[in-house]
Formats: C-alpha cells, sequence, structure tokens
C-alpha cells in the first residue's frame, strides 16, 4: 500500500485524474493496491496511441494559424510540485496575443457537447504550461480524430481551476490515507471496468 507524507512526492497525470472522474476507486487500485488497468489490451487504447504518434509526427512542423498559434513544442513533458501533476502533452501552443495553450489529440468522435473529463485533462495540462512557462493559459484545444480532426476550443476560468484542484486534493487523500472510496454513482460505468471482478 502507498502512504507518504510528503504531499510534494505525489505527482498525478492528466490520465489518472479522468480514471478518478470515471470512479474514484481506479485512484485506489491503482496508487494503494498497485493493481494495474492492463489498459494496453484494449483496441481504442492501442489505435488511439498509433494515431497519436501518427499525427504528432505528420503535424510536426504545422503551425495552425487559423486558432492564432505562432509557434508550438511537441510531446512536452511538465510537472509540477505546487499542484502535484505531471504529464505529457500533445502539443504546447503559443498564440499572437502572447497566451499559451495545451492541444489534445483524442481517438474520439465529436458530439456536439464537452465532455467534463476532457475538460479537466486539458485544464491540468494548462496549468502544468503556465507553471513551467510563466504566462497565462486561459484555453486549450482538442483534437477530434474520428470527426474528421475537428478541433474545439475549451475556455478556462477560476471556478473550473478551483474544481480541478479539488479533485487532486481528494485523490491524494486516497493515496496518502489508504483508503477506500465510494464507487461512483453510474452504474453502467461498471459493466466496462477493468476492476468489476474485485470491486465490492
Amino acid at each position: 500500500m502507498i502512504k507518504t507524507n510528503n504531499i510534494n512526492s505525489i505527482l498525478l497525470t492528466p490520465s489518472e485524474i479522468i480514471e478518478y472522474l470515471y470512479c474514484p476507486r481506479f485512484t485506489y487500485f491503482m496508487f494503494c493496491l498497485s493493481i494495474d488497468q492492463n489498459e494496453e489490451k484494449r483496441y481504442k487504447v492501442q489505435k488511439g496511441r498509433q494515431i497519436h504518434e501518427d499525427k504528432l509526427r505528420i503535424n510536426k512542423d504545422y503551425l495552425r494559424k487559423r486558432i492564432g498559434v505562432i509557434n508550438k513544442e511537441v510531446d512536452v513533458y511538465l510537472s509540477s510540485e505546487k499542484y502535484n501533476i505531471r504529464g505529457v502533452v500533445d502539443e504546447v501552443l503559443t498564440l499572437v496575443d502572447g497566451s499559451m495553450a495545451p492541444l489534445d489529440y483524442k481517438f474520439a468522435e465529436y458530439k456536439d457537447r464537452q465532455f467534463k473529463t476532457y475538460k479537466m485533462q486539458s485544464l491540468a495540462y494548462g496549468i502544468l504550461i503556465s507553471e513551467n512557462y510563466s504566462k497565462p493559459v486561459n484555453k486549450g484545444f482538442i483534437v477530434y480524430t474520428r470527426s474528421k480532426n475537428k478541433i474545439i476550443e475549451i475556455e478556462f476560468d477560476q471556478k473550473d481551476k478551483d474544481k480541478l484542484l479539488k479533485i487532486i486534493e481528494s485523490m491524494i487523500k486516497i493515496i496518502q490515507k489508504g483508503y477506500y472510496p465510494k464507487k461512483t454513482s453510474a452504474k453502467g460505468k461498471c459493466s466496462d471496468c477493468t476492476y468489476k471482478n474485485i470491486c465490492v
């Protein structure tokens, strides 16, 4: 079981934050019991990673001027002990107004609505960029590769940031104290969960 009194030693990834939002018990199983998801066996995960690698290779020097991009860095690892997060950003964008933004590729279709999980993931990348580059980050971008690479802009505000920091705080509490959280209230998620056979 992972327990630590040093909060700065806990660095969560945006993907782990998404998993917590799917169900808080993911955090318990992964961090406290060290039980892997074996997600690499899933078709969508494998396909998504392949598309991600292809997009980064093909679009390495392409600047999306239509959304105001004047510079970008690709596949950038960033971390922040202050916010207890770390991750690899698909593209770190510098915009014409001097602000910066994350861009993330998703092997998904756009269905005319914004998912909370994607927004929180993008915001986590945005916080990492702002912390490491000392630049304002007011929005992020998601490319939906299964909808003809449709780009969706996501705006961030202080309310969003407060919500994310509260989520991170809850995850750290699970990790530090090793307590078993309540499962998701959305029962439909349980049927496709990698931990369904051990979750009681």
